[in-house]
């Protein structure tokens, strides 16, 4: 009898192209990064894949390759496959050095070896430093066509954007924009004046001009990088917009950072975050990691098979396909926080998103940083550490940031996405799916919900009774507590008028 694997991988035109093929990824310690190694390895036949690594608070290279693929999305993959360690090797580096730190040997390997490049590495600090922004976002992809013009048979450079590359348009095609600014220029600034005036925020505002944050500036920047330096190098572009837990695959619900709504909904969760603020009718462009991951992988066998002149742009984003509003998705995920409570929340999910700033901020004093002082001068008296306000202002921090992308909503193109999923092969199409029409956002939001609570927390989904008792104690006690201010406030009231 036939395996069906093997019947599967013959009808696979990017299983077959992946096929004693050398990968080098940069970025593959971040949650893109796995996701991208574990897919290859698991759907392809990759003959290496090389990984920038840098060495990390004292930590060796080797030492940082070991925990990355200690990850549970790895799990299955070691017990059904012996040998996956030995088709994975970490190159020491770092791509804020010159010609990212490699080592003569390492390098040679790479030129003569690497056949498609994958570049995720980025900073996705919002607000990070112009100067560091520049040079994580910018400087490095001039670093990588440099090394990647070397290459001997490089058949597709893959550069994995932002869709919010450009939000000073509301209608964003798929192609880059010559208005995006002069890469070069910017750099040379970067480099001959002092970082601490291009770093204060005046200065910093007016360089950027209308991009909201560095973040979107450098991104922009780094596409026309591509363009000016690019020359005959196989290139593409894929820009995800709100990349979120995985959708089916390497597990459902998976994550591992505090990144974009997770953070709302840790937040929400645990019974801390009580309103956020957002406009509820514009649409919140999410894609869970699975769909640019599989996306890129099909685009690098695309640009390898079809080389184009020009360099093709895939906007990977769910509002033209499957749209979710704001307010869809908070009915959504407070169904979802109460259905799967986290363990010991403070106090009973519950808070609402608002559409005004100004009532937001007036929220956040009374339903976070009040609660949050209260609690930190209870633990003063008691001798216990204060944490409560110092973790409010890091979410206040952290919410600000974001309410520029839930108070705005874009319209993208998603036409170089849609025909590259038609040329697919039935196969290809069900192993590296990247069509957003059939998913079903109340099931996905469920999922997004119990991978938080498993992944980010670490909360086995045995202990969902104990922890569901907890959260029905938190709602009367919140009622009771309620019924009693009530009854203070309206007898101050009789007293005030009598």
């Amino acid at each position: 009898m036939v395996n069906q694997d093997t019947m599967e991988e013959k009808e696979s035109q990017i299983s077959q192209f992946y096929n004693d093929k050398t990968v080098f990824i940069t970025g593959a310690t971040g949650f893109m990064g796995k996701v991208l190694v574990e897919k290859l390895l698991r759907s392809t036949k990759v003959k290496k894949i090389y990984l920038l690594i840098r060495q990390k608070k004292g930590l060796q290279t080797k030492v940082r390759l070991q925990e990355l693929m200690s990850a549970k999305i790895f799990d299955e993959l070691k017990e059904r496959s012996a040998d996956v360690m030995s088709r994975i090797e970490a190159f020491s580096g770092d791509i804020t050095e010159h010609n990212f730190g490699l080592s003569e040997e390492d390098e040679r390997r790479m030129i003569e070896e690497v056949n498609i490049v994958f570049h995720s590495a980025a900073t996705i600090n919002f607000d990070e430093d112009l100067t560091k922004a520049v040079n994580l976002n910018v400087v490095a992809v001039f670093t990588l066509m440099e090394i990647c013009k070397k290459m001997k048979n490089l058949q597709a450079l893959v550069h994995v954007s932002t869709a919010y590359c450009n939000p000073q348009l509301k209608n964003i095609s798929e192609e880059i924009n010559p208005e995006n600014g002069d890469p070069v220029g910017i750099i040379d600034l970067c480099q001959r004046m002092d970082p601490s005036i291009l770093n204060r925020s005046e200065m910093t505002a007016k360089i950027i001009g209308n991009k909201p944050n560095t973040y979107t500036f450098t991104k922009a920047l780094g596409e026309s990088a591509l363009v000016s330096e690019g020359g005959c190098l196989p290139i593409a572009i894929v820009r995800p917009s709100i990349v979120v837990a995985a959708w089916k695959e390497p597990l459902p619900g998976w994550l591992e950072n505090l990144n974009g709504p997770t953070g709302a909904i840790a937040g929400a969760g645990k019974g801390l975050l009580r309103t956020v603020y957002c406009k509820r009718e514009k649409i919140a462009d999410l894609v869970p990691v699975d769909i640019p991951i599989n996306l890129a992988i099909a685009v690098a066998w695309k640009t390898a098979s079809q080389p184009s002149n020009a360099i093709p742009v895939y906007n990977c984003t769910s509002g033209s396909i499957n749209p979710i509003s704001w307010g869809q998705l908070e009915t959504l995920t407070l169904a979802s926080i109460r259905k799967y409570p986290m363990e010991r929340v403070l106090r009973y999910p519950g808070g609402s998103y608002n559409e005004y700033a100004w009532v937001h901020r007036i929220c956040q004093i009374a339903l976070h940083s009040a609660p949050a002082y209260l609690m930190d001068t209870v633990a003063c008296v008691m001798g216990k550490k204060q944490v409560m306000m110092r973790l409010v202002e890091k979410m206040h921090k952290a919410q600000k940031a974001v309410e520029y992308f839930a108070t705005n909503e874009w319209k993208w193109s998603n036409d170089n996405m849609i025909k590259l999923n038609l040329e697919l092969t039935e196969v290809d199409k069900k192993t590296f799916n990247f069509d957003l029409s059939t998913l079903n956002w109340p099931d996905f939001i469920d999922d997004y919900v119990k991978g938080t609570r498993q992944y980010v927390f670490k909360e086995d989904l045995a202990t969902l009774d104990e922890a569901r008792r907890h959260s029905n104690k938190m709602f009367w006690i919140e009622k009771c507590v309620q019924i009693l201010l009530f009854i203070i406030f309206g007898k101050l009231l009789v007293s005030m008028f009598s």
